[in-house]
């Protein structure tokens, strides 16, 4: 495919120097262990320090917390490039989700005090972030969210429960989305940090998914955990508006895992195809499979022009949430297309763990559900259409 793809032009020397070392560490650090981090259930705890000594986490944090104080949205997706190219889309959630889903509300909504407390560890790899959004009978309806924190004096007692939380078995402090005004709808949603420790606060996992298995997921559960106010990110009431602030950025990670693990999966089922034979000729040479082939490869092409445009935006501060629920829900289904084509390109053997293509099979197809559905990515740009 390489005789046909098109120059990606958004990167410059310093971004290419940059890929360099995540490769390396991706060689060194990942790719050994993937197979007993997906056994054991989660990445290994030092793997978080090892890439805050190397400089991939933080990339936009301010130099004073240890960060590369360096807000460009291309740094980020070369990591995540990177991981999923080789195959570690459940490690790119642990490592990647650091600085795309957590690390950026203590940046824009933190106080000097609690970027302190909680960046400065969290960019160092000494401690490890998760966000809880998601609910067991909300699933992509952040709106409906049940879970509550009442004042108490100087505190909030929070009462609920999440699921599907990424990093959430591993993590020192959660970020956690909740109802301090049940009276004031949307301007009544806070973001509170929960810390390890907090009595009332518990976890179970992980789940027992069907892909991802390196990705600790769990649920967590809250029985009356006294939070002090310090621990309120921004002010009471301002929780939607900071979710809406980042949300764009998780959903355009999405889509960039998409997008780098589609294409190596394109690679390797090109590969097979012009090397496997069967009556007679190479599996490629069947009229049939180079129109899938060349089908794939132009929709893959056109995929990646849309998606570095959002990069871009993205690292200008200029990508809005209908661009990026735009990418999150066209790229996530078309990796759902190009890997059930290369799984059949393979016959048997792509039903075989021996090869990376039944790896993806499995790990991809959470993607058009988790950061907002298809349809909820849908409603959401149909809203702005048909909006007066």
């Amino acid at each position: 495919m390489s005789s046909v793809a098109l120059p990606r032009t958004i990167f410059d020397e310093s971004h290419d120097d940059f890929r360099d070392t995540v490769r390396r560490f991706v060689q060194r650090e990942v790719s050994p262990h993937l197979d007993a981090w997906t056994e054991a259930g989660r990445v290994d705890r030092s793997l978080f320090a090892k890439a805050g000594e190397t400089g991939l986490l933080g990339i936009s944090a301010p130099a004073r917390t240890g960060g590369g104080d360096v807000d460009d949205f291309r740094y980020n997706a070369i990591m995540i490039e990177e991981l999923a190219s080789a195959g570690a889309t459940a490690v790119s959630m642990s490592l990647c989700g650091i600085n795309d889903l957590i690390a950026p509300y203590l940046i824009a909504f933190g106080s000097e005090q609690q970027q302190d407390r909680w960046l400065t560890p969290l960019v160092a790899g000494e401690q490890i972030g998760a966000i809880a959004m998601t609910e067991p009978g909300t699933g992509s309806d952040l709106a409906s969210i049940s879970t509550t924190a009442r004042a108490d004096g100087d505190d909030f007692i929070l009462t609920g429960s999440k699921t599907f939380i990424s990093n959430g078995l591993l993590a020192d402090f959660v970020i956690v989305v909740a109802r301090t005004d049940p009276d004031a709808g949307r301007a009544g949603f806070s973001l509170l940090v929960v810390e390890e420790g907090m009595p009332g606060f518990t976890r179970s996992g992980p789940l027992k998914k069907i892909g991802l298995g390196a990705q600790d997921t769990v649920e967590l559960s809250f029985a009356e955990v006294r939070v002090p106010a310090e621990n309120v990110l921004g002010k009471p009431g301002d929780g939607w508006m900071q979710l809406r602030h980042n949300l764009p950025i998780e959903r355009l990670h999405i889509a960039v895992t998409s997008m780098a693990r589609m294409r190596a999966t394109f690679e390797q089922a090109l590969e097979y195809a012009t090397q496997r034979t069967a009556f007679g000729q190479r599996i490629a040479d069947f009229q049939a499979n180079r129109f899938y082939l060349a089908e794939l490869a132009t929709q893959i092409e056109v995929a990646q022009v849309f998606v570095d445009r959002c990069i871009l935006d993205a690292a200008h501060g200029q990508l809005d949430e209908v661009t990026a629920a735009m990418a999150k829900w066209w790229v996530t289904e078309l990796h759902q297309k190009v890997i059930d084509r290369a799984l059949q390109l393979h016959g048997g053997y792509g039903y075989t763990r021996e090869y990376p293509v039944a790896h993806d099979y499995l790990d991809s197809r959470v993607a058009t559900i988790y950061g907002g559905t298809t349809e909820i990515m849908k409603e959401i740009i149909g809203r702005r259409l048909t909006r007066e």
